[in-house]
């Protein structure tokens, strides 16, 4: 649970208040589809009509479900959906649904008095109040997503880590609608809902939690499912080595570089993905008199190889749930997949296996000219 989930659970619980003010509240003056459906009425080809033989029982009006017949027992065109409920309870028969031009038999209007104008009463005030609220809070809500705005930089806030051909952080923000269908098609709840960790902005979008699950390599899910494209459509090939963050071994916590234990299930877990981007480095080994290492003391530690890690989260998973949920040797789990600039992949377009590519050309010059020079030095991509 987060701040986000309340958030939830009280506009919801808000949203069914509503219902003691009047029946069905929502769906007559707030629902905003509904709002938006009934401009379609204006171009309606048939709609309600109350002829002649009306004889003001009201019993239309007590039924109606929007809230849609005026007090002369007319239509209020808009509000109307042609669900005909009315037409049933009449009891002369003088409700008729016919196409809009028909005039034939038509009751007299404003009789009793409605004290509606051409918009209605009612409408005159939806529409002064529903401005009125959309200013004000159109207004108050960028104020307050300015003022919680998201953290592109990550001094402030932690970076939250991306599904995979996630858009740069700024243009995903403005084009993830917050729909979760990346959720719903995610297999194993990899992706989960932010709270405010990243600000009013990236409340509700899809970050990575990799204490729950990690991402499989043989799933491209998400970026089949996102309608505007904030996680691009990439096929599975190129999802594989779309990099959503870099895994950050804790030397200080991870239990063969404490000398506590030995461990190696990030690095079994990443072999058993086919990443193989942890590898492993002896650490404590003891020395005899001479000074030279006695063999099999110390521990295999893992190191994370920064060009072959794609951040996806199964080393961090395997940590959390064994070390720290089983056996509960740790807080939190000792490697931690982190997100930020040169640990990720946020790009508009192009190829993330051309990008590889590109990279290990890069790491080949490199080398060849260290073998030249004999100097040492960190490649580009890694500076």
């Amino acid at each position: 649970m987060n701040a986000g989930h309340f958030v939830s659970l009280a506009l919801f619980f808000a949203v069914l208040a509503l219902g003691f003010l009047k029946p069905r509240f929502w769906c007559k003056y707030v629902c905003p589809s509904g709002a938006v459906f009934s401009v379609g009425n204006l171009f309606r080809v048939s709609e309600r009509k109350v002829e002649n033989t009306c004889i003001n029982c009201n019993k239309c009006v007590e039924i109606c479900p929007f809230d849609a017949i005026k007090p002369d027992f007319t239509t209020r065109t808009t509000d109307c959906t042609l669900c005909q409920t009315c037409g049933g309870v009449c009891p002369t028969h003088a409700i008729k649904f016919v196409e809009r031009f028909n005039l034939v038999q038509l009751k007299m209007e404003n009789d009793p008095p409605t004290g509606e104008g051409a918009l209605g009463r009612r409408g005159f005030l939806s529409l002064a109040a529903g401005t009125a609220a959309a200013v004000v809070g159109a207004g108050a809500l960028t104020a307050a997503t300015k003022l919680a705005g998201a953290d592109l930089t990550g001094k402030t806030q932690t970076l939250p880590v991306r599904p995979p051909g996630s858009l740069p952080e700024r243009e995903f923000l403005q084009a993830c609608i917050r729909c979760g269908e990346c959720f719903k098609a995610c297999p194993n709840n990899v992706l989960q809902p932010l709270g405010f960790e990243q600000g009013l902005e990236g409340l509700w979008t899809p970050a990575v939690k990799a204490d729950w699950a990690g991402c499989e390599s043989s799933c491209n899910a998400c970026t089949q499912v996102c309608p505007t494209g904030a996680i691009r459509a990439i096929p599975l090939e190129e999802k594989r080595v779309a990099r959503m963050g870099l895994a950050i071994v804790d030397t200080k916590t991870c239990l063969p570089f404490a000398e506590k234990e030995a461990c190696q299930l990030c690095v079994d877990e990443c072999v058993s993905a086919g990443y193989n981007a942890i590898e492993f480095t002896r650490v404590g080994t003891e020395v005899d008199a001479e000074g030279q290492p006695v063999e099999g003391s110390g521990y295999l530690a893992p190191v994370v190889l920064a060009d072959k890690c794609v951040g996806c989260g199964l080393c961090q998973t395997r940590c959390y749930g064994v070390n720290v949920l089983s056996k509960q040797l740790l807080e939190e789990s000792a490697i931690i997949i982190a997100a930020g600039p040169g640990k990720e992949d946020r790009l508009f377009s192009g190829s993330y296996l051309v990008l590889r590519q590109q990279e290990a050309a890069a790491r080949q010059r490199e080398q060849e000219q260290k073998s030249k020079t004999g100097g040492d030095y960190l490649p580009d991509f890694l500076k």
